[in-house]
């Protein structure tokens, strides 16, 4: 097959362009096209008022090797790349040799533990919190009557935080072997709908994502996977730097000497105990700041202009960031079109916001986190930790602010930037529940971060309009934009002081987001499954 990218196409064409668009660009005779498929669909909005289709064709053709040949110099016109997915080992038949463990069945964990039962070792998952639909009706509890179950939230339990987000499943990471195509190619197989094949912006939405982990749970079990839910690591058990077993809140000690941590960015505990007991973890940067709130239908006009609306182009979503004069960076984080700003909390006594929105993405409100940088070698230089007693204390100021009810401090944009208090909402009403109360982020934020925010927001306004709207809306706070801590590795992907655990996905630091976290699941799964076999 011959892929072609790049293929621009005006947002209102008949579908015969297509394929008149594919005959133009092979310069070949509509007889010697086979069939084409869609790869990927994308668009161009830069102009408003001439919004473009962006296609990536694969395209089957009689003497495909002639058109390869008098097209060689062109950059849009390749062979298609091979996208199958190919097990480094395989276990032999039966096997019967040590059973790798798994801790966290978020998105880094569920690939991981797929991979390895594919490839017929048997993983054992622990995973603190509970199976994803009794977790639904916790998260709920607090997002309705203000109850938190510590162990079951919208962090903890099967599916990871992502199942309560936007569900995006793009990345920017770079991958070679296309193992991104291998996670979107098992998440339709789960239930997902096809398109997240094609588009190149992919989203499943929540409700989506509950069904597609149970799924994926099924599978595993179905080639030996044992899962282990509501069972809490509470110590790792080391012997002269090599990986010996586990302390299960149970009570029960756990052999292990293969441990894959993929617990994500908000297991706290697991991180301070690791350090207690010698692994090698470091400081990194993240971000801190606030959800903030437009209708959908002024980003919608801001993007696409005349254009809004248009059931091709969906609710729009938008990226900025600014360099403020005092030094931090100012960006927006994890968009969520049509969605509504959650609790996110995973401690008692704090208040944690984050994004979630449905696969129509059609509720009222856009929002997106609205983030100041944080960087360890100017913030706290010698302290590994220093980011999560940060995360901490601020979610603690937001609890307080916010009512000590798990309500939300919110405030008006207009507010902030005229620094003082909010008193009430005007025409953009926060989505938070179980309720926000208005007050001034100024005594739940650093100094820093209002700072920075006071310039940004004018300056957000000017490239999307609305933006700084007076009754635009700030809920606090978004702490958990990613790991505050790396668990180095190695190039064997083993922590680089402890052999046999493996750190992955978010919570280790090395990835940001659902398909990322899922692609270094199952890069970690194969360095693991790899040792173990070749051992044997």
């Amino acid at each position: 097959m011959i892929r072609v990218t790049d293929l621009a196409l005006p947002l209102d064409h008949e579908p015969p362009a297509l394929e008149a668009a594919v005959l133009a660009k092979l310069g070949i005779v509509p007889e010697r096209l086979e069939r084409f498929s869609v790869f990927r669909r994308g668009n161009d909005a830069r102009k408003k008022t001439a919004i473009k289709l962006i296609y990536t064709i694969d395209a089957v053709v009689q003497d495909e090797a002639e058109v390869l040949e008098r097209l060689h110099g062109d950059p849009h016109v390749k062979p298609t790349p091979d996208l199958s997915y190919k097990f480094p080992v395989m276990a032999p038949e039966g096997w019967s040799g040590p059973r790798p463990v798994v801790i966290g069945a978020g998105p880094c964990g569920l690939m991981a533990a797929l991979i390895l039962a594919q490839m017929g070792l048997k993983p054992i998952i622990i995973e603190r919190g509970k199976a994803v639909r009794e977790r639904t009706k916790d998260t709920w509890g607090l997002w309705r009557r203000a109850e938190l179950t510590t162990e079951s939230n919208a962090q903890f339990g099967e599916g990871g935080a992502g199942t309560f987000s936007d569900g995006k499943l793009y990345s920017r990471i770079k991958d070679p072997r296309h193992l991104g195509r291998k996670v979107l190619t098992e998440f339709v197989k789960a239930g997902a709908p096809e398109d997240i094949l094609t588009e190149a912006h992919p989203h499943v939405g929540t409700f989506r994502l509950v069904t597609m982990v149970m799924s994926i749970r099924e599978t595993i079990e179905s080639l030996g996977g044992e899962y282990r839910f509501g069972t809490r690591v509470e110590d790792f058990v080391l012997e002269d730097g090599q990986m010996k077993g586990l302390q299960l809140s149970s009570g029960e000690f756990l052999p292990a000497e293969h441990v894959i941590l993929a617990v994500g960015h908000s297991a706290r505990d697991t991180f301070f105990k690791l350090h207690e007991r010698g692994v090698y973890v470091e400081a990194k940067p993240f971000a801190i700041g606030v959800r903030i709130e437009h209708p959908q239908s002024w980003i919608d006009k801001a993007r696409f202009g005349p254009n809004a609306g248009n059931p091709i182009l969906g609710a729009a979503a938008y990226a900025i960031s600014h360099q403020a004069s005092n030094g931090r960076a100012v960006y927006s984080f994890c968009m969520c079109p049509g969605g509504r700003v959650v609790a996110a909390t995973s401690e008692e006594g704090r208040v944690v916001t984050n994004g979630m929105s449905q696969y129509s993405r059609a509720e009222f409100n856009a929002n997106s986190g609205l983030v100041v940088d944080i960087n360890p070698e100017r913030d706290f230089p010698c302290d590994p930790l220093a980011g999560v007693r940060l995360q901490r204390q601020l979610e603690e100021k937001a609890f307080v602010a916010g009512g000590s009810n798990y309500h939300a401090p919110g405030q008006r944009v207009e507010d902030l930037l005229a620094a003082r208090p909010s008193t009430s909402f005007g025409v953009v009403q926060p989505s938070y529940k179980p309720g926000v109360k208005p007050t001034d982020l100024a005594e739940v934020l650093p100094g820093f971060v209002i700072e920075a925010l006071r310039e940004a927001l004018p300056v957000f306004g000017r490239q999307v309009p609305g933006y700084d709207h007076p009754d635009a809306v700030m809920t606090g706070v978004e702490t958990r934009t990613s790991s505050p801590i790396r668990i180095r590795r190695g190039a064997d992907f083993q922590s680089i002081n402890t052999a046999g655990l493996y750190p992955a996905g978010e919570g280790a630091g090395y990835a940001g987001g659902i398909l990322s976290a899922a692609v270094d699941g199952i890069k970690v799964a194969e360095a693991l499954a790899t040792k173990l076999v070749n051992a044997a």
